[in-house]
C-alpha cells in the first residue's frame, strides 16, 4: 500500500466525519497546495505513538483521597499507570452496589492516555459490548465517539475515555443515583492521577456525577464549567446522536450533530489547536 493511499484514507475519513457532524465547509492556510503536482515521493506520514494500555487503577496506600493533586509535570507516567493499576484493582474487587452481581461479564476502568492528555471523556456506564471486552466506548456509541475524536485531531490512543459507573446496569438503563454515588470516587481518583487538560462530559449522567447539577444536557451543551480546576465541556452521548438517525430524523441528527461540533470545536480554541482542516486564521 502507498504512502498516497494512506493520506488518501486518512483524508476521505476525516470528510466523511465532517460530514456526519455537520460541516459543509472548510478554509485551507494560504499555499496549502503549493508543490502538490504528484512528483517527487512522499513521505508516510508519522505513526501516532503507541501507549502502553491501561490496565487498572486504585492510589497507593496512604495517598489521601480528595487531596489536590500536583502538577501535571510533577507526576512521572509511570507513577501514574501505577497509581491507576491500583484504581482498577479496587475496581474490580468492588461490592459496594448491586451491579457487581448484576450479571456483568468485566468491569471497566476506561483506557488511553494517562499522562496528562489534552481531553479526557466521560460518558455513562457501559453498555452491553463495552461489559464483553471491559474497554470504554467500544459499541455503537464508542465508533460515533472514534468520529468525534478524530474530527478534532486526535486518536483514542492519545485521550482518555472513562464512564461514570464502571458496571454494566442491566439492560443497559441508565444507573441510579445510589450506584453512581458509590463508584464516583473511583472515577474522582482517575481524574486527579490523569490530570487531563480539558474534561468533555458525556450526556446528562455525566453531568450529574462530576458537576453535581440537575440541570439538563440540552440546557448545559456547549458552556464551560469547571471539574476541580479543569475546564469541563458538557455535551450530547453520541448515543443521543445515533437515536436521531435510527429514527430517520434526517433535520434533528443534523442539528445535534452541529451542536456537537461546535462544542468540540470550542474545546480545540481552549487548549490551543486549530480545528483540522480549517488551518490557522491570522
Amino acid at each position: 500500500m502507498s504512502a498516497w493511499t494512506d493520506i488518501i484514507d486518512d483524508v476521505a475519513g476525516h470528510v466523511t466525519l465532517l460530514k456526519e457532524l455537520g460541516v459543509r465547509s472548510m478554509e485551507m492556510p494560504p499555499g496549502f497546495f503549493d508543490g502538490w503536482d504528484g512528483a517527487g515521493e512522499v513521505p508516510r506520514p508519522r505513526p501516532s505513538a503507541v501507549r502502553e494500555p491501561v490496565e487498572a487503577f486504585r492510589l497507593p496506600e496512604g495517598a489521601p483521597s480528595g487531596m489536590p493533586a500536583p502538577s501535571a509535570a510533577a507526576v512521572p507516567p509511570e507513577a501514574r499507570r501505577e497509581a491507576l493499576a491500583k484504581i482498577a484493582e479496587a475496581i474490580g474487587a468492588c461490592r459496594n452496589c448491586p451491579l457487581h452481581a448484576a450479571g456483568r461479564t468485566a468491569v471497566v476502568p476506561g483506557q488511553g492516555n494517562a499522562d496528562a492528555p489534552d481531553v479526557m471523556f466521560i460518558g455513562e456506564a457501559p453498555g452491553e459490548e463495552e461489559d464483553r471486552q471491559g474497554l470504554a466506548f467500544v459499541g455503537a456509541a464508542g465508533q460515533f465517539l472514534t468520529k468525534m475524536i478524530g474530527a478534532m485531531g486526535y486518536t483514542r490512543d492519545e485521550v482518555f475515555i472513562a464512564n461514570i459507573c464502571k458496571c454494566r446496569p442491566p439492560r443497559n438503563r441508565a444507573p441510579d443515583a445510589a450506584e453512581m454515588q458509590r463508584c464516583l470516587p473511583f472515577l474522582r481518583e482517575q481524574i486527579s492521577v490523569i490530570r487531563p487538560k480539558v474534561i468533555v462530559l458525556l450526556g446528562g449522567t455525566a453531568i450529574k456525577g462530576i458537576l453535581n447539577s440537575q440541570a439538563g444536557v440540552t440546557k448545559m451543551q456547549g458552556a464551560w464549567t469547571s471539574y476541580e480546576g479543569i475546564p469541563v465541556m458538557p455535551t450530547y452521548h453520541p448515543s443521543y446522536v445515533i437515536r436521531f438517525e435510527n429514527a430517520g430524523d434526517a433535520v434533528g441528527m443534523r442539528k445535534v450533530k452541529m451542536e456537537v461540533w461546535n462544542a468540540l470545536k470550542l474545546v480545540l480554541a481552549r487548549l490551543g489547536r486549530p480545528v483540522p482542516g480549517q488551518g490557522a486564521k491570522g
